[in-house]
């Protein structure tokens, strides 16, 4: 299967170490690219914003998307009663709080920490960032009850193995947890013909009137999808 991951960041400097992340962690046969490109199978968007989910969804083909957010909270409500999300800054806990809830998970939320740092000093000075992070995944143990980490940032990766040792119950990886999940969207696809729905809500609108819309023209993946005529 083909998986597409699309980092809507605006730099593309953690393209290839996400990159070599995600294949070392594929099935075998999985092919992955973090550009954008058409005719894939599967579309991750790379932000716990979820950014434009629902219209990408639209506009996908047959291909399913998701995105991290969502993805990491069917990981966390099979793996736990509750969750806490570590976010970078108190500034995005009201836009994932707003999700959680859309996504009918905001009675387990048992609280979202932030880590006072911004997405591009995850992976400056590691020791600091796991130590910051092990401080507030314990007091989300501890203190707020939460039986499973989220680690609300995809550029929070490669902490969860240590983290989840040292804590003793789950920590999901906002990477591994949409990539996971969309290989297996995939493969159910090809598998059962559990392929996106275009009725009603899921409709696809008129071409034209989806390359007039500045949303996709500013996200240069769905751009490209465009270009190509990907869209039914």
């Amino acid at each position: 299967m083909k998986i597409l991951w699309i980092n809507p960041i605006g730099n593309d400097g953690f393209d290839l170490i996400i990159g070599k992340m995600l294949k070392e962690s594929a099935r075998d046969g999985t092919s992955l690219d973090v550009v954008s490109l058409p005719n894939y199978d599967g579309i991750v968007i790379g932000c716990f914003y979820d950014v434009g989910l629902r219209e990408a969804r639209e506009v996908s083909k047959r291909a399913v998307v998701v995105a991290p957010c969502q993805a990491s909270l069917v990981f966390a409500t099979h793996l736990g009663n509750s969750f806490s999300v570590l976010v970078g800054r108190r500034k995005w806990i009201p836009k994932m709080r707003e999700n959680i809830h859309m996504y009918g998970q905001g009675e387990r939320l048992a609280s979202m920490r932030p880590l006072k740092m911004g997405v591009y000093d995850f992976q400056v000075d590691l020791k600091k960032t796991a130590e910051v992070m092990m401080e507030e995944g314990r007091k989300a143990v501890d203190e707020d009850g939460a039986e499973v980490i989220i680690l609300g940032c995809t550029i929070e990766f490669g902490f969860h193995e240590t983290m989840q040792k040292e804590l003793g119950v789950p920590v999901v990886d906002a990477v591994l947890a949409p990539f996971k999940l969309v290989e297996m969207f995939a493969e159910t696809a090809g598998k059962f013909g559990w392929y996106p729905s275009r009725k009603w809500g899921s409709e696809a609108p008129p071409l034209q009137e989806v390359k007039e819309m500045a949303l996709f023209e500013n996200i240069t993946s769905i751009g490209n999808l465009l270009k190509n005529d990907a869209i039914q």
